[in-house]
């Protein structure tokens, strides 16, 4: 035998097939708990103090050490037990292939298995990498079937009684079921629809305008000062108020709403822009609105909510109102309620990252339902919205209605607060905004985040981020004197950068 051969020999001998197998079973397994992680962080949808580092260098060592066995295998498979001269025609060649192929399929499968890994990192990550978020709880509980309204609590001065958990409408439109979803909340209790004209680009109005088709009279509709493209800015004229408002009516299909916010207002110049209440006003005189009301989830809330108190022009408003939220807002929540004034509480889930922190897993199914109760258990806050997409969301929610929060569902919700602090703007305080030289909407690009990487509504995440006047780009060279700037310790500068990342991925 040559020497060229006795060295192949010796490889075929010094690797043989049980070795490679048990080093690529060695691979797969590190990668399901080690490089999928690190997959994950470079799509900027993980939190990294989450990563097995140690697995995940083991994977990488692993998988070079398979992919080198398995070449030296298939070539001593090919060559070492004989000569070439004395090998049948082609036999090597063939022998030396089924190896590549078995590298190129192991090295497949290590891929695979770091991407599939139905739990772990992957609930982490999940709405980065797949279309939609986990949306509803991981296991639905018989209990819930058929839950219905069980408490109607009373709107401020429109003496309306509305249903404690009611119906938000931004993901819901014709194509995807909203108008059987709507209808099954008309139901089970639900009279307090809450749309816009940008939600769903007019399909929410179509649809709830469908579901309500002969029960119009006991509902109480909720929309926008707003057009398919966004709320209205100041110097809007009356006429383009009006118009948004009739458009609604249309699609609607009533004659009248209850109620017009301004949209997420965001300063008290559109708050009080004085051709949105001449506008309002007409309206109202022709029998086309009833009240006027304000929504707002910005840094500027409070300012916003304080000077609606002190104008004495709204009869509602709709604030976001989660546990923890904004330090004075249970001041200005009990101000509105000894005004009259209806509350009504959105963004009550607070980001909605339960569906994807790891210790939370086995609790998830609860965490949606003791959000509400905390809501719900301040008397003055009349109700809550949530988007309803989904028939689940039906059971689950309103499972909730009516019943008070108990010391474990409180304990939950403080876990939840410990396990997303640093990672989460929950309150869009805007005590960043000032330390920011680019003038950046910090708190707008964050919240964008959320609704991608939290919400799972990737489409509108990114359509929202593309319309800011100026995007995170521009905090990739600088020199971050937002750090410790926020008070929850969110690291800005590596959030902010991760989601223009995210949000301009194509």
């Amino acid at each position: 035998m040559s020497e060229p051969a006795e060295s192949r020999a010796a490889a075929a001998r010094a690797v043989p097939g049980w070795l490679v197998l048990l080093l690529w079973v060695l691979t797969f397994t590190l990668a399901y708990v080690g490089v999928g992680p690190v997959l994950g962080s470079m799509i900027e949808g993980v939190d990294r103090a989450q990563i097995p580092k140690t697995l995940a260098l083991l994977a990488f060592v692993s998988l070079l050490v398979a992919l080198v066995a398995t070449v030296l295998w298939a070539r001593g498979l090919g060559r070492g037990a004989t000569t070439l001269e004395a090998r049948p025609k082609g036999i090597g060649r063939r022998r030396f292939l089924v190896g590549a192929a078995t590298s190129v399929g192991g090295l497949v499968g290590t891929v695979v298995s770091a991407l599939a890994r139905p739990s772990g990192w992957m609930t982490v990550v999940s709405p980065a990498i797949q279309a939609e978020t986990p949306s509803h709880a991981p296991r639905p509980q018989a209990k819930w079937k058929g839950s219905r309204i069980q408490a109607y609590r009373r709107l401020g001065r429109t003496e309306f009684r509305v249903s404690d958990i009611s119906l938000g409408s931004g993901r819901i439109n014709l194509e995807n079921d909203g108008e059987a979803i709507a209808r099954a909340a008309i139901e089970r209790g639900v009279n307090y629809f809450d749309t816009a004209p940008d939600y769903s680009g007019f399909g929410s109005e179509l649809a709830l305008g469908r579901a309500m088709r002969g029960q119009r009279d006991g509902m109480f509709v909720a929309t926008k000062f707003c057009t398919k493209n966004g709320h209205l800015n100041v110097g809007a004229s009356v006429r383009q108020y009006m118009e948004a408002v009739e458009g609604s009516l249309e699609r609607l299909q009533t004659d009248y709403v209850d109620l017009v916010h301004i949209h997420a207002c965001d300063s008290v110049e559109r708050l009080l822009d004085a051709n949105a209440h001449e506008a309002f006003d007409r309206l109202r005189e022709q029998g086309k609105a009833r009240f006027l009301g304000v929504s707002s989830h910005t840094p500027d809330l409070e300012k916003v909510a304080t000077a609606a108190l002190d104008s004495g022009r709204f009869d509602v408003m709709m604030l976001a109102y989660h546990h923890g939220a904004f330090p004075n807002l249970e001041e200005i929540i009990a101000r509105a309620a000894a005004a009259n004034i209806g509350i009504v509480a959105m963004k009550t889930l607070k980001g909605a990252k339960h569906r994807g922190l790891l210790e939370l897993r086995n609790q998830a199914d609860s965490y949606t339902q003791a959000a509400f109760k905390w809501v719900l258990s301040s008397p003055d806050v009349s109700c809550l919205v949530i988007s309803f997409y989904e028939h689940q969301h039906l059971d689950e929610y309103l499972y909730a209605s009516g019943k008070s929060l108990r010391s474990e569902e409180l304990a939950l919700l403080e876990r939840y607060d410990e396990l997303i602090a640093g990672k989460h703007c929950f309150t869009h305080c805007g005590a960043c905004l000032g330390s920011c030289p680019e003038q950046l909407a910090i708190h707008d690009v964050l919240r964008h985040r959320m609704y991608f990487e939290d919400y799972g509504d990737q489409k509108e995440a990114m359509r929202l981020y593309a319309k800011l006047p100026k995007q995170a780009d521009v905090c990739i060279g600088c020199s971050a004197p937002c750090l410790g700037v926020c008070p929850h310790s969110v690291p800005i500068k590596e959030r902010t950068v991760g989601a223009h990342r995210m949000l301009t991925f194509s």
